[in-house]
């Protein structure tokens, strides 16, 4: 019931479609629903008051997002950005949003879930930002993105620049180009049409 709630459309929400490059909220527009990707990925980023963009988040099918609405988060803090030539977005009015996880358990123990392991991310997005090199926060990116050690990893990634993986490590663009030639010279990640990785890009992760 749950999947197929997620999976449709019907009163006080939506599914919006969206192509590579179109933006699905704007930093300062009005924070008044939750959104789900069905399909595709999204990057999330935050402009600063002198121009600077920084790229906080890369999300995939099964991820939330906007949820500062439901805290009272009266405008968006960053901007949503469709990543892949096709994204599908199910939008729910912040009301029905929370109605949902008044009346319905499941949901609301899947949303619950979702945000505790979302600050265990963030969490370890600082560590990783502190104390390991770019290269470790190069291969742990890649992982993440590919959901390694989830249900259902997708090694294959859709299109993403090496502007954009710089922005979210905090490097350089020849700085992730000398990377990611050396994880595919040796072998932990492959170009095919797209970009392959293999769970082998973990021991740069372990390497100390």
């Amino acid at each position: 019931m749950l999947r197929a709630y997620l999976d449709s459309t019907g009163p006080a929400r939506k599914v919006v479609r969206y192509r590579r490059g179109d933006v699905v909220f704007s930093q300062g527009d009005p924070g008044d629903d939750v959104r789900y990707i069905q399909k595709g990925a999204i990057k999330l980023s935050v402009l600063s008051r002198i121009g600077k963009e920084a790229v906080v988040a890369m999300l995939g099918p099964g991820d939330f997002f906007g949820e500062g609405a439901l805290a009272g988060q009266p405008v968006r803090i960053g901007t949503a950005t469709a990543v892949v030539p096709r994204a599908s977005v199910l939008i729910i009015e912040k009301e029905a949003m929370v109605r949902l996880l008044h009346d319905e358990p499941a949901f609301s123990d899947r949303f619950i879930s979702y945000m505790l392991t979302r600050n265990m991310r963030i969490e370890a997005d600082l560590v990783d930002q502190l104390f390991n090199s770019s290269e470790k926060r190069l291969a742990r990116t890649l992982l993440l993105l590919a959901r390694y050690g989830q249900a259902n990893p997708q090694r294959t990634l859709p299109k993403i620049s090496q502007e954009t993986l710089a922005e979210m490590i905090g490097a350089t663009r020849s700085r992730v180009n000398f990377f990611m030639n050396k994880f595919r010279k040796l072998g932990l990640i492959e170009y095919n049409g797209g970009l392959k990785i293999n769970s082998s890009l973990l021991s740069i992760v372990l390497h100390d």
